[in-house]
């Protein structure tokens, strides 16, 4: 016998080296989020997502409320309403209700977006996850129905005292003195005047954004970009994009309801006058053409700002590791 030592078996060290790495590779994986931690991120990022977004085109919000509020004064389309308003009152009228629209769409998109995941998730539990993948469309149209409607009752009040202050200019002087104006006045009640307006506005304009932008993307990356191995500037560019076509599709199908809550909020009702009465009379006096006013405006301020929030949105659920969402795109 020879002294020489035993040599372990080659596989041993390979296989080690192979644990080595896959520990190393696992450690180097982003923790997977859940339950609180991954849903509250969402809520921040829709919250960011559509208080910039909002907030940045107050200017645009402010003479598209002129325009359908008095259609004969401010008759000569958006950048002429730009000209009218600033000749009148100056350039600081364009950031009127400024304060409301940032803490309103705050609170809404936390809402909104926070909602539309959980509640797709909760389809997913319910459903299964194939059978919410093949039934998409309707998880993705029912979960944002539900999520717009508890948005709407955050969003209402703020809503209420920008058109408000937009409307009446001298009204109060910013957010605080207009709500609390409001509500000493005409009582809680004011606030929600609108409440009727604002979800045939909010909930169908929802629906749309979401599953238009849902599909569109869905397209994109099934014929165009492979999503696996897509970089972050090209993911913002397709997020941008669907929600470009997404704030198009919205904006048509809502723009009615919207004219309508800008009427309604415009002043207090008459004694004895119910929100249903009031709804009816004015509908009646705008009739489709008039329910329209406004559109050319509108079509730009929510193009804008829905390819905007889904660009920031997925670059701030991207930056605090909430990447994805609830997918069950195929």
């Amino acid at each position: 016998m020879s002294g020489t030592a035993t040599q372990p078996p080659a596989s041993t060290g390979s296989t080690k080296l192979d644990a080595l790495k896959q520990k190393t590779e696992a450690a180097l994986q982003p923790e997977k989020l859940s339950g609180v931690a991954l849903y509250s991120r969402f809520a921040f990022a829709g919250a960011v997502c559509c208080s910039v977004t909002h907030g940045a085109l107050t200017p645009v919000d402010v003479v598209k409320t002129r325009i359908q509020l008095d259609p004969v004064t401010y008759n000569r389309g958006l950048i002429g309403g730009f000209r009218q308003v600033i000749a009148a009152e100056g350039a600081g009228a364009l950031l009127t209700g400024l304060g409301p629209t940032a803490a309103g769409y705050f609170l809404q998109g936390a809402f909104k977006f926070g909602g539309y995941e959980l509640f797709k998730q909760q389809a997913i539990s319910i459903l299964g996850y194939e059978g919410a993948s093949n039934n998409r469309t309707a998880v993705y149209l029912a979960s944002a129905a539900c999520a717009e409607f508890f948005a709407d009752i955050a969003l209402c009040p703020l809503e209420a005292t920008r058109i408000r202050l937009v409307s009446q200019p001298g009204f109060a002087n910013g957010l605080i003195g207009g709500f609390g104006k409001i509500y000493s006045q005409e009582g809680l009640g004011a606030f929600y005047s609108g409440f009727g307006p604002i979800l045939f506005k909010q909930v169908p304009y929802t629906m749309a954004k979401f599953v238009v932008y849902e599909k569109v993307a869905e397209a994109v990356y099934a014929n165009f970009v492979d999503k696996s191995t897509a970089s972050a500037a090209l993911n913002t560019t397709v997020n941008l994009g669907s929600g470009l076509i997404a704030g198009f599709a919205a904006a048509i199908i809502s723009q009615p309801a919207d004219t309508m809550l800008s009427k309604i909020n415009k002043t207090k009702g008459l004694p004895g006058e119910g929100t249903t009465s009031r709804l009816i009379k004015i509908a009646k006096e705008l009739g489709i053409r008039g329910s329209y006013t406004g559109l050319g405006a509108r079509l730009f301020m929510v193009g804008t700002l829905t390819a905007g929030q889904f660009a920031i949105y997925g670059d701030i659920k991207r930056v605090l590791g909430a990447t994805g969402g609830v997918e069950i795109a195929k």
